[in-house]
């Protein structure tokens, strides 16, 4: 896990659209989806539902988020 990755997820939980978080995250759609991808497995869970329209955050997927930005407020 690292911080990028956490400023990747909390973009997709706000944006709704793992395109349009790829875009504010400057990093190619491919790239953000592999680094999501990757910490889902790490932890064991996912975080989003893909199936739906627009993208939903599971409700671990949501507790992770809030200790996300605890941790990217406490690493500024």
């Amino acid at each position: 896990m690292n911080f990028q990755q956490l400023e990747y997820i909390i973009a997709v939980d706000q944006l709704k659209n793992f395109s349009r978080a790829a875009e504010f995250c400057n990093v190619t759609q491919a790239t953000l989806s592999a680094m999501v991808k990757k910490l889902e497995e790490e932890l064991g869970i996912s975080i989003f539902d893909r199936k739906s329209n627009p993208i939903m955050t599971t409700e671990c997927g949501s507790d992770i988020i809030v200790e996300a930005k605890k941790v990217l407020f406490h690493a500024q």
